[in-house]
């Protein structure tokens, strides 16, 4: 060890004196916080166990559902809550998502809200994309131009989802966990894509908001709460444990939104936690 830098000594001569070496190990004791090195090591156990809850705290949490490939529904695992209904929301962030999300959470409701890449083409969608991922919502891959997949070349099938997992990466720092093809028309190829980029496909149980007859406040309310659509040929209710319901950015949801989560709620359905459904590892 080298001593002569770091303490001053009396004789002029570069060695430290016997005082200097007590010195030097009542410094290597205590350390700077003045702390002695019993006391550090009868403080590592505490520090040890702090570690550790904070690293669970941080984990993922276990997944208690899962996404039914045939029917989109959401599935329990194990013993968990049946009675759920997942929300989702397609063409975000157009003009009325960040509204939506802070309704959803003032509820403490959560969802996955669908992104379409052409929104994210200005610095006020990026934003609001931003905002809605601070907020805890899960972000999922709805592809950059809202193509329908079938019409389009594999190459072209490819760009529109990767580019897009690329683009919401570069500003929220993470990769879509979940995919929804627009119109949900699927290919062998995206499913494949999807997997391979780490998405669980997802279309839906039901949905009305798109429906001319249900641009309306009032109606889509209904339409949503009841599960049935019987402007357009759905006279029967679609509303059961681990429905997928579908909605979109838009004026007449956004309105209805906080009386339909409400409404479900009332109904005795609990808004799942998408945070809580099984992922691609």
């Amino acid at each position: 060890m080298i001593l002569g830098a770091c303490t001053e000594n009396t004789d002029g001569t570069g060695i430290n004196t016997g005082s200097d070496h007590h010195q030097e190990r009542e410094n290597e004791q205590t350390g700077s916080g003045g702390q002695t090195t019993t006391d550090q090591n009868k403080n590592e156990p505490e520090k040890n166990e702090q570690t550790n809850q904070q690293q669970e705290a941080d984990a993922p949490a276990e997944p208690q559902y899962k996404i039914n490939a045939e029917t989109s529904s959401v599935v329990p695992i194990d013993d968990a809550n049946e009675k759920v209904v997942l929300l989702t929301f397609d063409d975000a962030p157009d003009e009325y998502a960040l509204e939506m999300a802070n309704t959803l959470k003032s509820m403490d409701a959560n969802a996955i809200f669908f992104i379409n890449g052409h929104f994210l083409e200005s610095t006020e969608g990026q934003n609001m994309l931003k905002k809605i991922d601070d907020m805890g919502f899960v972000i999922g891959n709805h592809t950059y131009n809202h193509s329908y997949l079938p019409d389009l070349s594999e190459q072209e099938q490819r760009d529109q989802i990767v580019s897009l997992n690329d683009t919401i990466e570069d500003i929220i720092g993470k990769r879509p966990q979940f995919f929804r093809p627009p119109n949900g028309a699927n290919t062998d190829f995206t499913k494949k894509l999807a997997e391979q980029e780490g998405m669980v496909s997802m279309n839906w149980t039901y949905g009305y908001d798109y429906f001319e007859p249900y641009m309306d406040t009032e109606k889509i309310k209904e339409a949503m709460i009841s599960g049935k659509g019987p402007e357009v040929d759905v006279p029967y209710s679609l509303l059961k444990p681990g429905a997928n319901l579908l909605m979109h950015d838009r004026e007449w949801t956004a309105a209805a939104l906080e009386d339909i989560v409400t409404g479900l709620r009332d109904k005795g359905y609990k808004i799942v936690d998408p945070m809580r459904i099984q992922t691609i590892e």
